[in-house]
C-alpha cells in the first residue's frame, strides 16, 4: 500500500536489469521543500550512464530521470517561489548549500560543498535522491524552476537538462549577435544548442563527422553545416568562429584538428561527458592559438529561469518524441540505439 510519503517510479535494481515498477520512500518533508505531481519527464544520455554504471557506481535500487515537469501538490512553509497548483520543474541538481562563495554569486550550480544530483545521490538529512521515472518528487526548493504559461511541461522537462547544458555555458560566454557558433554533435545536446545560439542572435555552424546530418541541422536553424571529416571544408573555417560548443565527438577526436578553426579568444565550451577522456593537449595549443576552453555543469536555477523566459518569448521548442511512462524499458532501448530525434519524453 502507498501512502502519502511514497512514490511508485521505475526502479533498476542492478546492472544490466531492466526498470522495475517500485514503491520507494520519499524525501522526508522539510519546510523548504516542494512536492511535484510528475507528468513529464526526459530520458537525458546521464540516465544510461547511471544505469550503466559508467561514470561511477550507482546505488541500486536507482530511480533516474532529472528532467522532471509536473503540477506542484506541495508546498513547505519557507517556499515563496511556487504554490500549490503551479506547473514547475527540475533538472539535474536538488540542492546545494546556498551559504558559500559559489551560491551566494549565481553558480549554485557549482556549490563550494558540492551539490546533491536529483537521482543516486544523498540528501543531507540522509534519505536518497530518486529521479523522475516516477509519479512523484519531492524535494528541497532552490532548483525547482516555475514553467511559463506558455510553455508546455512536455518542452519544459527536456530543456532542465539538455536545454540549460547547451543554454548557460552559451549565454555565460556572450554568444549573440556577431558571435559565430560551432556546434559540435548534432544529438539531444547538439540539437539544444543549434536552437539557443540561433536564438541569442548567432551564426551557427553544425559540425559532424559526415554529412548525415546535414539536412536535419539546417532545418533545426544553423545556417551552414561543416563535415569534420572534409580537410578542405576544415581549411575554410580556419579563425572563423568565435565559439565551439562541443556536446559530443569520437574517440577520434584531437585538438588540433579543431582548435584552429577558432578566432583568437575564442572559447571551446565542452559540455560532453563520454566514458573515455579526451587526448592530451598539448600546452602550446593553446599558447599560440590564443583560445579558451571552458566546461559548464548544468545551470544555476537563475539561468534555467532565463532560458524558460527566452523559450516563452521566443516559442522555442524542443524536438520530443513521447513513451507513455510505462513503456519506459522500449524508450531506453530505443535510446541506446541512437532514434531519438532528439529528446524522449515519458509521460504518466
Amino acid at each position: 500500500m502507498s501512502d502519502s510519503n511514497t512514490l511508485h517510479g521505475w526502479a533498476c535494481h542492478g546492472r544490466d536489469q531492466p526498470l522495475k515498477l517500485t514503491e520507494l520512500p520519499l524525501k522526508t518533508w522539510e519546510e523548504d521543500d516542494v512536492e511535484i505531481q510528475i507528468t513529464d519527464s526526459g530520458i537525458c544520455g546521464s540516465d544510461i550512464h547511471t544505469l550503466d554504471e559508467g561514470w561511477f557506481p550507482t546505488k541500486f535500487p536507482c530511480v533516474v530521470g532529472h528532467e522532471i515537469a509536473g503540477t506542484v501538490t506541495k508546498v513547505g512553509k519557507n517556499v515563496t517561489k511556487v504554490k500549490v497548483g503551479d506547473r514547475a520543474g527540475v533538472g539535474p541538481i536538488a540542492w546545494a548549500c546556498g551559504e558559500c562563495e559559489a551560491c551566494t554569486h549565481g553558480t549554485s550550480n557549482v556549490c563550494d560543498r558540492g551539490f546533491v544530483g536529483t537521482y543516486n545521490d544523498t540528501w543531507p538529512c540522509g534519505d536518497t535522491t530518486y529521479g523522475g521515472y516516477a509519479d512523484k518528487w519531492r524535494g528541497n526548493k532552490h532548483f525547482v524552476v516555475k514553467i511559463p504559461d506558455n510553455v508546455t511541461n512536455e518542452n519544459a522537462c527536456t530543456m532542465l537538462c539538455g536545454g540549460i547544458t547547451s543554454y548557460a555555458p552559451l549565454k555565460r560566454w556572450h554568444a549573440g549577435p556577431g558571435s559565430v557558433v560551432g556546434v559540435m554533435g548534432i544529438g539531444g545536446l547538439g540539437h539544444f544548442g543549434v536552437i539557443f545560439a540561433k536564438a541569442l542572435g548567432a551564426k551557427v555552424v553544425a559540425m559532424s563527422h559526415s554529412d548525415k546530418k546535414r539536412d536535419v541541422a539546417l532545418e533545426l536553424g544553423a545556417d551552414e553545416f561543416l563535415n569534420t571529416s572534409d580537410d578542405a571544408q576544415m581549411e575554410k573555417y580556419k579563425k572563423t568562429l568565435t565559439h565551439i560548443l562541443c556536446t559530443g565527438t569520437g574517440k577520434d577526436f584531437t585538438w588540433e584538428r579543431y582548435l584552429p578553426t577558432l578566432r583568437p579568444n575564442g572559447v571551446f565550451i565542452n559540455v560532453s561527458a563520454p566514458e573515455w577522456n579526451f587526448p592530451e593537449v598539448k600546452p602550446l595549443l593553446f599558447i599560440m592559438y590564443q583560445v579558451i576552453f571552458a566546461g559548464s555543469a548544468s545551470g544555476a536555477p537563475e539561468e534555467s529561469e532565463d532560458m524558460l523566459k527566452l523559450v516563452s518569448e521566443k516559442n522555442i521548442k524542443a524536438w520530443v518524441e513521447t513513451y507513455p511512462m510505462d513503456q519506459v524499458n522500449e524508450a531506453i532501448e530505443g535510446f541506446r540505439a541512437g532514434k531519438p530525434r532528439f529528446r524522449y519524453v515519458l509521460k504518466n
